[in-house]
């Protein structure tokens, strides 16, 4: 009875599981002339300009106001006077889309490009027709970057009908991220983070969601260079230098949440052990470390402060990061 109720609860998982359009499945990626086919759009159809397209829809008033007013819409060729881009620049030759439309006929959009159904490879292609590496250099490590290979595509990101910046603000751009990133949700409710939920700091202060060269889409050239564009403080260089933080912060630091101040990957002084032995000393007057032995298991910047560097020596001679 046992086996048959897990049996008949692992086949209900399975038929559960089928009907979820959402799971992401594996795609074959395609040679870029094959996504630039699916953009050509419908081979019988015309370019016919906005006017011509919204002029009989006053559904799309509003839509049309706001890209008038954005980033994209303001853009007016100096020697036509016509916009550089339009709505057909994305959605494809509209003639045929309003050819049959009168007062109870609605347009046809199926003979648009149907942009949801497009592969996010095709998506992405269509801004890139006009914002090249070349224009836009941001956009120089996009098709080697980790959302670009995980099936991110422009339009997960950025909303050309929202408004004049055509981009989620600072203020949201934190949830934005979440809805990918959900674990990074959980390290930034901990009690030491950067203050994220605050608003105070964006996820791209940090990361380039473009793509970048260096590991996590990092902005820096290193993961220390990116910390202290803020940590100006602890960029040195020291004549006593913390061999494992002159390359990166990551092996101390916890960079999006951790329970230990501040934002230490290991509470102290354990995290210290992890490379270095605990200090051995007499534990009583009169007593030589020969006789009597016990270790220090306190906090290591009680004593060694100055623990990403320092210019002055010890009292034996060497650096040994402690602030005098």
């Amino acid at each position: 009875m046992k086996y048959t109720l897990l049996a008949l609860l692992s086949l209900t998982l399975l038929a559960a599981c089928s009907d979820m359009h959402y799971l992401r499945s594996d795609q074959q990626i395609m040679p870029v002339r094959e996504y630039e086919r699916m953009l050509v759009g419908r081979l019988d159809a015309d370019y016919i300009g906005d006017e011509n397209c919204l002029v009989k829809c006053h559904k799309h008033d509003q839509i049309l106001n706001d890209f008038q007013h954005s980033v994209h819409g303001e853009q007016i060729a100096s020697d036509t006077g016509l916009p550089l881009v339009n709505c057909e620049s994305c959605h494809g030759p509209g003639s045929l889309a309003v050819a049959h439309i009168d007062e109870k006929q609605v347009c046809d959009f199926k003979t648009l490009l149907q942009l949801d159904t497009l592969p996010s490879q095709a998506q992405s292609l269509i801004c890139l027709k006009c914002h090249s590496a070349a224009s836009t250099p941001v956009l120089t490590f996009w098709n080697a970057s980790a959302h670009a290979n995980s099936d991110v595509s422009c339009f997960d990101c950025h909303e050309l009908h929202k408004g004049p910046q055509q981009k989620v603000s600072r203020d949201e751009m934190d949830e934005l991220c979440y809805g990918c990133h959900a674990d990074i949700r959980a390290k930034f409710q901990q009690f030491s983070h950067h203050p994220i939920p605050e608003h105070k700091m964006a996820c791209v202060d940090c990361h380039e969601p473009h793509g970048s060269l260096q590991d996590h889409m990092l902005r820096g050239m290193t993961a220390k260079d990116t910390c202290t564009r803020c940590h100006m403080e602890y960029s040195g260089p020291f004549v006593f230098e913390h061999a494992d933080v002159t390359d990166n912060c990551i092996n101390c630091h916890a960079p999006h949440g951790s329970p230990n101040a501040p934002l230490l990957q290991r509470s102290q002084p354990f995290l210290c052990q992890q490379c270095h032995s605990g200090h051995l000393s007499g534990l009583g007057p009169g007593l030589r470390d020969s006789e009597f032995k016990g270790a220090f298991y306190t906090r290591c910047t009680d004593c060694h402060s100055a623990i990403h560097g320092t210019d002055i020596p010890s009292a034996r001679g060497r650096g040994t990061f402690i602030s005098r």
